[in-house]
């Protein structure tokens, strides 16, 4: 029997839904245990890696492994969740106008899109030059880290988080590169938002529902206000990155930290885990992938 495989998470399943589904195909496991080591998120995808029979024991083994991740940025908009399945906050007018790339340029004196992504770029790279090396990052206040004896989405969603300090996780972030900006329009931002709202099946169990079916209520009517809202900017810009980290680096958290750093708001907009393994800095390659 295999110790361990890996499985590609899809957006929308949780890591114990892809675990089974897994099962499922394979009826030979239907009695032997499962563990993946290494969450992700519903909005995640990616690697996935799952232990097998008594392998699970051995769980210990496989923490504080190090991540690859290819993860997109959407400026001028953020949640609580800080990724498209938290409720949206407004929109700020403190924004740079790079935010709404599209009409950016073609309000521009030379009208030239290029002259604006090369700028836009050139920001975004020296942001995320500012990352790399050791980093404490809060832990997203929708998350399953643990306070005295309650996971953090508990705190929150009780509205208690007065009483409590969030933690934070000293990880470190060995490369984080800029791939690639672009413009979306509105239309097709909220199309694309709401597919992966609605790409959860329907929570309906009473010991797995966190805040009454993740919210989505309340998260689908927030994005189509956008739609609607006729003084929201009609293009925004998205941001792609390619970030290699030690364990509990929050791909969610660096994408609020970096829209920051540009002096704006933003929201992970897809998050996909690529590798896992033993990263090696000096060597600038992975010792042992899984």
């Amino acid at each position: 029997m295999e110790k361990y495989i890996v499985l590609e998470k899809e957006v929308g399943e949780t890591p114990l839904v892809c675990a089974e589904n897994w099962r499922i195909q394979h009826p030979e496991y239907a009695d032997v245990p499962l563990a993946y080591a290494g969450r992700l998120d519903p909005m995640a995808s990616g690697k996935l890696l799952v232990l097998i029979g008594d392998e699970c024991k051995n769980q210990t083994n496989y923490h504080n492994l190090d991540k690859e991740y290819k993860f997109s940025v959407l400026f001028g908009i953020e949640s609580d969740s800080l990724d498209v399945l938290g409720r949206l906050e407004s929109l700020h007018e403190r924004s740079p106008d790079w935010v709404r790339l599209g009409q950016t340029a073609k309000t521009s004196k030379s009208g030239n899109a290029e002259a604006v992504k090369k700028s836009v770029s050139k920001q975004l790279t020296l942001a995320a030059k500012s990352f790399v090396g050791p980093i404490e990052l809060p832990y997203p206040k929708f998350s399953s880290k643990t306070v005295e004896g309650k996971p953090l989405h508990t705190w929150t969603l009780e509205n208690r988080l007065g009483e409590i300090e969030i933690p934070t996780k000293r990880s470190e972030i060995y490369s984080l590169t800029l791939d690639g900006i672009d413009a979306i329009k509105k239309e097709t931002l909220v199309d694309k938002a709401l597919q992966k709202v609605n790409s959860i099946p329907k929570v309906t169990d009473p010991r797995k529902i966190i805040g009454n079916d993740f919210r989505r209520t309340d998260i689908r009517a927030d994005w189509n206000k956008i739609e609607n809202n006729e003084y929201v900017p009609h293009t925004f810009t998205i941001a792609t990155f390619t970030c290699t980290a030690s364990s509990g680096t929050y791909m969610r958290t660096l994408a609020s930290e970096i829209a920051k750093k540009v002096d704006t708001y933003g929201l992970a907009w897809s998050i996909h885990r690529t590798t896992i393994g033993r990263y090696n800095p000096t060597e600038k390659d992975w010792g042992l992938k899984f």
